[in-house]
């Protein structure tokens, strides 16, 4: 994907490294043995990118030394495999503070409030919003945040060369002038893995527990039995975007521009296909995005078909799967008001492209198709026209 967010272990890890300061904390992933020990009380919480882990119980405070092992076994039996323990800190709600840098469109966004903590979302209007650029005041940001402007820069550095699109600190404390990181967030686009030391593939986490749908498990079967390359991942089910996509750099281009508009959390599945899938494979990876569809409960749905000119993917032998996945669902997706738009090249596509618009029409499906004339994120914002009514 191209935003994934990192462990926390490992969020923390880079931002204390960042701020001059130590760290201490063990991450039990799966069944590894971590030898925990030297402090009277310990928070446990799972560590695997859910939000709002607190109001579903995922977060244990102030857990004794003797218990600690069946707290992790505690938040393992609800089908978690990562898990962060910490040592406790004691403090009082009313001097958690926040703080964020985000990249946007127009440019990077320090964000930051004096009412930090997990009910940061209800106290939106006491966020300070400051837009990073040569004019930036970091000695008034200094005085705001409690950092000192050394280390403001430092993070705002780290963004920007570590391949991350947001780094969210919430909350933190000042305790007897010692700044101290409660709970932390990094989000990163996973493919400046292969640029950077500092993080990697084993950092990155997904919200969901161990449990796969059985969409994910039949790709992934795909997967196994072919040469071609499958991959699916369901981000949320009751998601009103849906993504049938190919080829690694028009997936990341594409799903990047939802999140960059706003739609990120109506993002309902990722994934690609490439490598020259057959038109039987078509049609299976094709039918499991569609059961994805009939799954959602959403008011609008849409479904991309997506991709750039691929080199050697045969666009008419694969759309003729995908035409026939379709055509079989054609009652359920009508049913559903959903609309297919197209975007796709490379070899032979006129005669894909002609026949999928042909069978959307015939369908009453028909939303847009597009050859490489027109760039994928019009055709993209075109789609996404119809989330937006």
């Amino acid at each position: 994907m191209p935003r994934r967010k990192l462990s926390e272990y490992r969020s923390k890890t880079i931002i204390n490294s960042i701020l001059g300061f130590s760290y201490t904390g063990w991450s039990v992933i799966n069944n590894n043995a971590a030898v925990i020990e030297g402090h009277e009380s310990y928070t446990v919480k799972v560590d695997q990118a859910v939000k709002g882990r607190f109001k579903k119980g995922l977060v244990l405070l102030d857990v004794p030394q003797s218990d600690v092992y069946q707290s992790i076994t505690h938040l393992k039996e609800k089908g978690y495999s990562s898990i962060l323990v910490e040592p406790y800190v004691s403090h009082g709600d009313s001097i958690e503070r926040y703080l964020a840098i985000s990249v946007r469109r127009d440019g990077y966004w320090l964000s930051y409030s004096d009412k930090g903590g997990v009910d940061i979302e209800s106290n939106a209007e006491s966020i300070i919003e400051i837009h990073l650029d040569d004019l930036t005041d970091w000695n008034s940001l200094s005085k705001a945040t409690f950092l000192s402007v050394e280390q403001l820069r430092e993070i705002f550095h780290t963004v920007k060369t570590q391949y991350f699109s947001f780094i969210e600190i919430n909350p933190y404390v000042i305790q007897n002038d010692e700044l101290k990181i409660l709970d932390c967030a990094i989000e990163a686009d996973d493919a400046g893995m292969y640029a950077v030391s500092d993080w990697g593939e084993v950092d990155l986490r997904n919200p969901r527990t161990e449990k796969m749908t059985v969409e994910e498990e039949k790709v992934r079967t795909l997967d196994r039995n072919s040469p071609a390359s499958f991959n699916l991942s369901v981000l949320n089910p009751q998601g009103s975007i849906f993504l049938l996509l190919s080829g690694g750099g028009a997936s990341v281009v594409i799903a990047d521009e939802i999140y960059n508009i706003g739609l990120g959390n109506q993002l309902a599945n990722y994934g690609e296909y490439s490598g020259n899938p057959n038109t039987d494979e078509a049609y299976l990876y094709t039918q499991q995005v569609l059961s994805l569809i009939d799954t959602s409960d959403a008011e609008r749905k849409i479904l991309f078909i997506g991709g750039a000119a691929a080199n050697f993917t045969d666009i008419a032998d694969t759309f003729n799967g995908v035409i026939k996945a379709i055509d079989e669902s054609a009652e359920m997706l009508r049913s559903n008001s959903v609309k297919v738009y197209v975007r796709r090249g490379g070899p032979r596509q006129e005669i894909g492209l002609a026949k999928i618009k042909e069978a959307l029409d015939a369908q009453r499906l028909l939303g847009g198709v597009y050859d490489p004339s027109t760039s994928i994120t019009d055709a993209l914002n075109i789609a996404l026209e119809g989330i937006n009514v």
